[in-house]
C-alpha cells in the first residue's frame, strides 16, 4: 500500500510538469531541472558547450550560453573567455559596433585575460571599418550615427597607451576628426601622435597632416590670414625636417597654394586701397606681392595694376 501512494504520488508530479518539457529528477538538489536551461556543472564544461555551439554557427544558442557562464560563473577564468566569444559572434554575424562593445568589456571587466592583445588589435580592425563608411546595424537597418571609429580609436589608446597600436590609432583618430571637420580636435589628436610618440613612424605623417588641418581651417575662414600663415610655415617646417619624405612633394605644392592664397588676399587688399583712392597704400600692397610672390599668378596681375595707376598718374 505504502509502494502504491509513492508510485501516485511521483505520477502527480509528473502531471504537473508542462508536457513540453523536459525535466529531470536530481538528488542533490532535492528538485526537478530542465537540462536545456540548466549550467553545466563546472565552468570548463560550460565554455566547451558553448564553443562548440559558436563552431557550429549555431550563434544564438552559442549567445546563451556564453551568457549563462558568465551569470552562473562571474569570477572563473572562462567568464572572461566567454565574454570574448560574445564579441566574436557579433562579428559573425556582421554587427562591428557591438562587437566592439563586447570585446570592451573583456578589457574592463577582464584585466587579466590573455586575449587583451588580440582584443585591441580586433578593435582596431573595427575602426578601421567605420573609418571606411561601415554603418552600424540595427534590427537589420543602417542608422545615422556619429562616426564610432572616433570612439573605438581612443579607446584603442586608452586600453593600451604605449602598445604598438597606439600610435597608429591616435593618428587615424586626427584623420577621422579631420574629415568630418572637427578641426580643431583633429589638431589636437596629431599634436598628441608628435609629444606622446615622438620615435614613432607616424610622427612625419602626423606633421604633415597637422600642417593640412590648419590650411583647412584657414579656408574654413574666408579671412583667416594667421591660420594660412601657421599652416605655410608647418609646411615649410616639414619640408625641411624631412625632405626625403614620401609626403615633401604634396607639402610643397601645398606651401605653393597657400602662397597663392595670401597673394589673392594682398590683391583684394590693394584694390579696395584703389578703389578707396589711398595711393600710396595700394601701390604698398602691389610692390608687396611682387616682392614676395614673384612665382604667382597674382604677381603679373599686381605689376599690370601699378602701370594702370603710373599712366593715370596716381
Amino acid at each position: 500500500m505504502k509502494s502504491l501512494i509513492i508510485a501516485l504520488l511521483i505520477a502527480f508530479v509528473f502531471s504537473c510538469v508542462p508536457a513540453h518539457a523536459y525535466w529531470i529528477w536530481t538528488p542533490k538538489t532535492g528538485k526537478f531541472v530542465n537540462p536545456k536551461t540548466e549550467v553545466k556543472p563546472t565552468p570548463g564544461d560550460q565554455l566547451e558547450f558553448a564553443v562548440g555551439l559558436f563552431e557550429s554557427k549555431s550563434y544564438e544558442e552559442a549567445k546563451k550560453e556564453f551568457r549563462k557562464l558568465i551569470k552562473n560563473y562571474p569570477k572563473a577564468v572562462e567568464a572572461a573567455e566567454s565574454q570574448y566569444y560574445l564579441g566574436m559572434i557579433e562579428e559573425a554575424q556582421g554587427n562591428p559596433y557591438e562587437a566592439f562593445l563586447a570585446y570592451q568589456k573583456v578589457v574592463e571587466k577582464y584585466p587579466f585575460s590573455e586575449r587583451i592583445g588580440e582584443i585591441i588589435e580586433r578593435e582596431f580592425k573595427i575602426g578601421e571599418q567605420f573609418m571606411a563608411g561601415a554603418k552600424r546595424k540595427a534590427f537589420g537597418m543602417a542608422l545615422p550615427v556619429d562616426n564610432p571609429a572616433i570612439e573605438i580609436f581612443t579607446k584603442v589608446v586608452e586600453n593600451s597607451t604605449y602598445g604598438p597600436l597606439a600610435p597608429k590609432a591616435q593618428y587615424k583618430l586626427g584623420l577621422v576628426l579631420k574629415s568630418m571637420e572637427r578641426y580643431y580636435e583633429a589638431e589636437e589628436a596629431f599634436n598628441k601622435v608628435i609629444t606622446a610618440y615622438p620615435e614613432s613612424e607616424w610622427v612625419e605623417p602626423a606633421k604633415f597632416q597637422l600642417a593640412s588641418t590648419r590650411a583647412s581651417v584657414s579656408r574654413s575662414a574666408a579671412y583667416d590670414q594667421g591660420a594660412t600663415r601657421e599652416a605655410k610655415e608647418k609646411f615649410e617646417e616639414f619640408v625641411i625636417q624631412h625632405p626625403d619624405a614620401i609626403l615633401a612633394p604634396e607639402a610643397e605644392r601645398n606651401i605653393r597654394a597657400l602662397n597663392a592664397k595670401e597673394a589673392e588676399s594682398l590683391y583684394s587688399a590693394a584694390l579696395f586701397y584703389e578703389k578707396q583712392k589711398a595711393w600710396n597704400a595700394a601701390r604698398l600692397y602691389y610692390r608687396n606681392i611682387i616682392a614676395n610672390y614673384p612665382d604667382s599668378s597674382w604677381a603679373a596681375k599686381a605689376a599690370g595694376r601699378l602701370e594702370t595707376m603710373e599712366k593715370r598718374g596716381h
